[in-house]
C-alpha cells in the first residue's frame, strides 16, 4: 500500500496552511500598492487642477480643491 503516514499527512496540511498565508500576506501587499498608487494618482489629478485655478485667479474653486486635498492628506495620514 502506497498509504501516507501520520507525520506526511501532518507536514503536507502544514505546508497548505503556509501557502495560504503567504498568499494572504502577497494579496494584502498588492492591495496596498494599488491603493497607494491610486491615492498618488488622484492627488496628482487634485494638484494640477489647484494649480490651474491660481492660474485662472478662481478663488472659489481653489478652495474647494485645496479642501480636498486636506481631506485625503487627512483620511491617509500624508
Amino acid at each position: 500500500m502506497n498509504e501516507k503516514s501520520h507525520t506526511e499527512l501532518m507536514k503536507m496540511d502544514a505546508m497548505k496552511r503556509y501557502q495560504r498565508k503567504e498568499n494572504f500576506v502577497q494579496d494584502l501587499y498588492i492591495e496596498m500598492l494599488l491603493s497607494e498608487i491610486q491615492l498618488r494618482i488622484e492627488k496628482e489629478k487634485l494638484l494640477l487642477k489647484i494649480d490651474s485655478a491660481i492660474d485662472r485667479r478662481d478663488k472659489k474653486t481653489f478652495l474647494l480643491l485645496t479642501s480636498k486635498l486636506k481631506e485625503i492628506n487627512k483620511k491617509f495620514g500624508t
